[in-house]
């Protein structure tokens, strides 16, 4: 199982709308996520500098940031799109990171 690590970028003013619309992740989402092998995924908010850092277990091939030709993420892009930094598709301006240091 891989783990994977990624940062967006919120707009200010919005992390309690964020946090709102994450508590009420849709079902057919977080089923469509953990079917596709995503786990233990994690969202941290820097209130600084408005950058969500996210984390994930992936069991599948495919991150949750690899799932956009499914209609329900498109959904949930367009959804999401007025409160963060977004590509023209609606996807998340999201930046992968390098692991370099991990504590078993």
């Amino acid at each position: 199982m891989d783990r994977i690590a990624f940062k967006m970028k919120l707009k200010p003013g919005f992390a309690a709308e964020y946090k709102k619309r994450h508590d009420e992740l849709w079902p057919e989402l977080k089923t469509m996520l953990k079917d596709a092998g995503i786990s233990d995924y994690s969202i941290f908010f820097d209130e600084e500098t408005n950058i969500l850092f996210a984390v994930q277990k992936q069991a599948g091939s495919a991150s949750s940031q690899d799932l956009g030709s499914t209609e329900i993420v498109k959904r949930w892009w367009k959804f999401m799109a007025d409160i963060m930094e977004t590509n023209p598709d609606n996807s998340p301006v999201s930046t992968p990171l390098k692991e370099v240091f991990y504590l078993k």
